[in-house]
């Protein structure tokens, strides 16, 4: 498929009994249902387990970058999420004190590559990919949490064992229980904490009213764009959602929390105060907020091998993967991970070992690499993005300008596409062509799916499979 072309929308393969798994899903989170999506749209059976008492999603806003909202087209979600999405105009760098320093045209980018930047209230996403899910025949059951896998001694079964004894069995189980995973612990058969990376989020939501009532803030809802404020040990973000409902507002500054601790409610004259000498827009705003929430940003290196060796069990998302905000790319990358794994699925001819093997090989090889490059970029944006004033944040800001300038050159001619690339780029904004765009938002699934098929099946008899 070439940059630029709109996603095709998958059709439900039909299957016998012969070629079709009976999978579990442990984990209703996005990377979860996008899963059981994927998997049933590859024709085969699927349970989704979900430990909490009821199917949610928490937290506030979340950005959905080109590569994976051309997934959720792919599944049939445009009119789906039609009403719940923001497209906003630009990504716009800005200095602590309110300097404007660079820009990205998210709608040009958006056009030539064929897919838009959606903005999005977790929840409601969460809703369309549950809805999607039940809708194709997904299973969900509550107050599910697994305490142990076993494999069959034939190899071609595993078993999850819930906390009150109950045990399924599956062709396949998929970890997919986010960032505090049990199951990626069960896996390594050791304790594996997230490891913390110094940075912690305050999360919080401001009633767009408020703001339309003000002159100096209305233009943050009347046109709707990504904020990013740079500066010292400290970055904020902000974009609008629900249509202008609601602005979300992320502040992302060191971590003080306790150490076992992973959200806490937080301090609003505390938060505030983190802040001051900052832009006074900033200010404005957060005087606006009446309660907030801290969340420990932690990251998941990933492991050297994420797939059991009966071809059984394989882990996904978070639970493998986890990553800083900073590209905002861990949803996408769990909505990468969930359509690769259904496309691996859908070549499927029979339920033997050989073939989940390889269907399961070719899934890690797609999303390896790629998932450790986003980790290792987010990484750095959290020094870009902090640096103090001196000659190293003056570099960085001479970057932004050279490479906006660059980037609008990108757009010059009409119809222009952006062309896939490997190798990252040094713009400090990193979402752009010159920073990891050219490799980050120009992916297609379907393709590296199909190539990574051609790949393996050449060498399937020079070694083994996993």
């Amino acid at each position: 498929m070439s940059p630029g072309s709109p996603p095709r929308v998958w059709r439900k393969i039909e299957r016998d009994p012969s070629s079709k798994l009976n999978v579990i899903i442990v984990g209703a989170g996005l990377g979860g249902l996008g899963a059981a999506i994927s998997i049933l749209l590859a024709g085969h059976d699927v349970t989704v387990l979900e430990s909490a008492s009821e199917i949610g999603e928490i937290g506030a806003g979340i950005q959905v970058l080109p590569n994976s909202s051309r997934i959720l087209i792919s599944w049939g979600l445009e009119d789906k999420v039609a009403s719940h999405v923001t497209m906003p105009r630009y990504a716009n760098m800005i200095g602590w004190k309110g300097n404007h320093l660079s820009r990205m045209d998210l709608h040009a980018y958006a056009d030539a590559l064929g897919t838009p930047f959606w903005d999005f209230h977790r929840a409601n996403l969460h809703r369309c990919l549950l809805d999607r899910a039940v809708e194709l025949g997904a299973k969900v059951i509550v107050k599910s949490r697994v305490t142990a896998i076993e494999y069959a001694q034939d190899g071609l079964t595993a078993t999850a064992v819930l906390s009150d004894g109950k045990a399924m069995s599956a062709d396949l189980i998929v970890g997919a229980d986010g960032i505090s995973s049990r199951l990626r612990e069960l896996h390594l058969g050791k304790p594996d904490p997230p490891l913390p990376t110094g940075d912690l989020a305050y999360r919080l939501l401001i009633n767009a009213k408020e703001m339309l009532a003000d002159p100096e803030l209305r233009h943050f809802i009347e046109d709707p764009q990504v904020n990013y404020w740079i500066g010292p040990d400290a970055h904020a973000v902000n974009y609008v959602l629900r249509g202008g409902e609601l602005f979300n507002m992320v502040l992302l500054v060191p971590d003080d929390m306790p150490e076992a601790a992973m959200t806490v409610d937080g301090n609003v004259e505390e938060m505030q105060a983190l802040y001051q000498g900052w832009d006074p827009r900033i200010g404005k705003i957060l005087r606006l907020c009446d309660s907030v929430q801290k969340w420990k940003l932690c990251i998941r290196p990933t492991l050297e091998r994420w797939t059991h060796e009966s071809g059984t069990f394989t882990l996904l998302g978070d639970a493998v993967h986890a990553t800083l905000p900073y590209l905002a790319s861990g949803c996408g990358m769990a909505l990468e991970d969930a359509a690769a794994i259904g496309l691996c699925l859908a070549k499927l001819t029979n339920k033997s070992q050989e073939q989940k093997r390889r269907a399961l090989r070719v899934y890690e090889e797609c999303r390896k690499e790629r998932t450790e490059k986003v980790v290792e970029r987010g990484n750095i944006q959290q020094h870009l993005y902090h640096i103090h004033d001196g000659e190293e944040q003056k570099e960085r800001d001479k970057k932004l300008k050279m490479f906006g300038d660059i980037d609008e050159q990108l757009f010059k001619t009409p119809k222009a596409l952006i062309q896939p690339r490997q190798d990252s780029g040094d713009d400090p904004l990193p979402w752009r062509y010159h920073g990891v765009g050219g490799w980050l938002l120009t992916y297609d699934v379907e393709m590296d799916v199909e190539q990574k098929w051609e790949q393996i099946q050449d060498v399937a008899k020079a070694r083994p499979l996993l």
